[in-house]
């Protein structure tokens, strides 16, 4: 089919790299916010907008919460179709289980817990036997916040650069893991086709041709960022393997229920009830020897999350894990007592080689860890991959649209407004979520819902409009929708840092002035955007002044498109 490998690997690297870019740019890109997700959520709920707190005391603050806690509507609706009968009234069932969690980045406590019910499932395979419910708290006084404010960051951006917020059948999983496998090998295929690759890491002319200029920054950035963007393609199939490879919801199911029952009796972490009520002893109490468990491993520190199993039966045990902000490794460094009496149970020993590589990767791919200068590496990397994908697109347009329109072919255009709104149009609707999220009323029910529907609509919008004004490409011209959404995007952050000055009075001068920078750095973010947007619609507007209706303008000054030849396009160094 082809005279070499290497352009066979060129062939994969661009219709992989096509077909499945727009999900990976969604990746990339959300996968950069969420790196943030908890400033973003300081500065989508303003009531929230106050330093980190450790975990509260148990005993004092979070057991009242707990005896309030209720299941939650919409998980009590979910469970009364998978079980037989009417479930009872949410205020007579019994909670079961409980946690709390905490990071080093948030000011507010997230809880939960498990509530049992009689109910028979009525799939016979199916052991959901309990509800859920959840909130969030002020720590500092144990006040329950309300739970229709949508947290942007980590309730939405960041569930959507792994899920795409797909739920059904987990589609959006599967659809994001292929495009991690097609990333894979766009890397692999990547190096193949760039034999001088050490080359193109110092390439970039961004005064040539508009094709030249896109495949060297396209180069340039995949070059940078290889061993970003392929660790964590990797490490995002490890994390969600258990989904991709569900072992324990095939046939080896009774294995599993099997080793759940051994590792329970091996660890000493009662799997069942005993049926027998017991009282709870001083959590605090347990917290305390933890911590000082803890402290004599040379591992001082603060409790990340905190879980009771088996709620008032003699068989139930208090678990407290470590927030392991100062190192990369995902690890808790668990102790767990008996909840009836307080009595040590289990300290959680080192883990083995090959646990301590699943942590490791794990931490590196989500993280947990206190490193600010080493967050925004992430953030950089994350944009790097846009970028790239960016250019990919842009190279495949130019390279292109005028064999396409001589022949009256219409494929550039389609993807070149693909591409329009999935770059520019995805920067459209996130801050147009956050816009949204300034003006609607505070007390306006189902608020998060509201701002959801606005981001899709958004985004909806961004891509009609990319359709209509790509146009022009099928006349081998620049499309002015480039240009246009680019306006948008800036005035939308402008829009957005001046709606939060007059909405909270948090202004840039005060919230830097304070040294509050979860608002600061969003705002201040968000200008960036703006500024960058803005110059990007200025350089753009030239050059479709300068190439003029005929587009003309390359091959008069003597730079013209490069040749359509395959082995001469992909290199970027000739």
């Amino acid at each position: 089919m082809f005279s070499s490998f290497r352009l066979s690997m060129t062939w994969l690297h661009t219709w992989f790299g096509l077909v499945l870019g727009y999900v990976l740019m969604a990746c990339f890109f959300f996968g950069a916010l969420s790196v943030f997700d908890r400033e973003i959520d300081r500065w989508a709920i303003p009531e929230t907008r106050f330093q980190p707190q450790p975990m509260p005391s148990y005993d004092t603050v979070l057991a009242p919460i707990f005896r309030e806690l209720r299941a939650h509507p919409d998980d009590m609706k979910a469970t009364a179709e998978r079980v037989v009968g009417e479930i009872p009234h949410p205020d007579t069932l019994p909670l079961v289980s409980l946690y709390a969690y905490t990071t080093h980045r948030d000011p507010v406590l997230a809880i939960g817990g498990e509530f049992a019910i009689p109910n028979k499932p009525k799939d016979a395979s199916d052991e959901h036997q309990h509800v859920h419910g959840w909130a969030t708290i002020d720590p500092r006084s144990g006040r329950v916040l309300p739970d229709d404010k949508l947290k942007i960051g980590s309730g939405f951006f960041y569930p959507m650069h792994y899920s795409l917020h797909l739920h059904w059948l987990d589609l959006g999983y599967w659809i994001v893991g292929l495009a991690a496998l097609v990333m894979l090998a766009a890397l692999v295929s990547g190096v193949v086709m760039h034999r001088k690759i050490f080359r193109e890491f110092f390439t970039f002319r961004p005064k040539k041709h508009v094709q030249r200029s896109a495949l060297d920054l396209h180069n340039l950035t995949g070059v940078v960022a290889l061993p970003f963007h392929f660790f964590f393609a990797f490490t995002g199939l490890v994390i969600f393997a258990g989904i991709y490879l569900p072992v324990d919801e095939t046939q080896l199911r009774p294995l599993a229920k099997q080793h759940e029952t051994l590792e329970a009796a091996r660890t000493g972490l009662p799997h069942d009830p005993a049926g027998v009520a017991a009282p709870l002893a001083s959590v605090d109490a347990m917290v305390a020897e933890a911590k000082r468990r803890w402290a004599a491993r040379d591992m001082p520190g603060e409790v990340g999350l905190l879980t009771i199993e088996h709620l008032g039966d003699r068989n139930g045990y208090v678990s407290v894990f470590r927030a392991g902000t100062d190192r990369v490794t995902l690890v808790g460094q668990g102790v767990h007592f008996e909840a009836a009496t307080g009595k040590l149970i289990r300290e959680d020993p080192p883990p083995t080689a090959v646990g301590g590589i699943n942590d490791f990767l794990t931490g590196l791919h989500l993280q947990h860890f206190e490193h600010w200068l080493l967050r925004w590496f992430y953030v950089f990397g994350g944009l790097a991959g846009c970028v790239c994908i960016a250019t990919g697109f842009v190279f495949f347009v130019e390279k292109r649209k005028k064999q396409h329109a001589a022949k009256g072919v219409a494929g550039s255009r389609a993807v070149d407004a693909l591409a329009v709104a999935t770059v520019t149009g995805m920067l459209v609707a996130a801050i147009a979520m956050l816009v949204l999220n300034r003006l609607l009323p505070a007390d306006l029910p189902q608020r998060g819902d509201w701002e959801e529907t606005g981001f899709w609509a958004a985004w909806a919008v961004a891509l009609a409009h990319a359709v209509w004004r790509t146009a022009p490409v099928r006349r081998a011209r620049i499309a002015p929708a480039w240009r246009e959404q680019c306006w948008a995007v800036a005035a939308l952050a402008v829009a957005a840092v001046l709606l939060n000055w007059a909405t909270t009075g948090d202004h840039l001068l005060k919230t830097m002035g304070e040294a509050y920078w979860p608002v600061a750095g969003l705002d201040l973010s968000l200008l960036a955007t703006a500024g960058l947007a803005a110059f990007a619609a200025v350089r753009l507007g030239r050059r479709e002044q300068r190439f003029g209706p005929q587009g003309r303008a390359a091959d008069e000054r003597g730079d013209a498109p490069l040749p359509a030849g395959a082995t001469l396009t992909i290199r970027g160094t000739e």
